[in-house]
């Protein structure tokens, strides 16, 4: 089960906004309002914030210049990820990934399932990794991008999350989860000090 380790320290993430709409603007972006509130509240800070509507290349463009900035380590996207034919995020954001991350969308499914019952199996959201870079497409409402933000990505952005969590992954000055760290068997040790000798 995971817990919180009272050893590690806290390392904030700087983590950009996407709403994808082709209606919403910033005074109606609720999705996008509930996720700037969470991650700041959370400790980390708002890189960038931008709405862009429905459209594949436009997704694909914003997410890419995010991907390609040092100083961003994760992109959370909101709409787009159902099954009309103007939900194209994931078909923007697939290419992009170097890794996919499965169990994202499995278990949003899986606490979504919860609160909508089988409905829950029309969202498309998904996760994946792009240059050392976190992405994160959810559904467009409030809602589930609460159920993603407080069931899953708090304490997957979280570096004192125990057994394990993404942080080091984006942030090289954060501590490796154990389940990353080196062997430290006193075999390996031995290894270790042959070749040092």
């Amino acid at each position: 089960m995971a817990h919180v380790s009272a050893d590690a320290p806290f390392v904030p993430l700087n983590i950009a906004v996407l709403t994808v709409s082709d209606t919403r603007g910033f005074d109606r972006d609720g999705s996008g309002d509930l996720l700037c509130a969470r991650l700041t509240d959370a400790g980390h800070w708002l890189g960038d914030r931008r709405i862009v509507a429905d459209d594949i290349y436009r997704i694909r463009a914003a997410v890419s210049e995010w991907i390609a900035h040092d100083g961003i380590h994760a992109v959370l996207v909101n709409g787009g990820t159902g099954f009309t034919p103007r939900d194209t995020t994931p078909e923007a954001l697939a290419p992009l990934f170097d890794k996919v991350i499965e169990g994202f969308g499995e278990l949003f499914r899986q606490i979504s399932h919860g609160d909508i019952g089988a409905s829950t199996i029309q969202s498309r959201a998904i996760g994946g990794v792009a240059n050392r870079t976190l992405v994160f497409a959810l559904p467009g409402s409030p809602g589930a991008c609460a159920t993603a933000w407080d069931g899953i990505l708090a304490s997957q952005l979280d570096a004192r999350t125990r057994p394990c969590n993404f942080v080091a992954m984006v942030r090289p000055d954060a501590a490796p989860c154990a389940s990353r760290q080196p062997a430290t068997t006193p075999v390996a040790a031995e290894r270790v000090e042959e070749k040092q000798a």
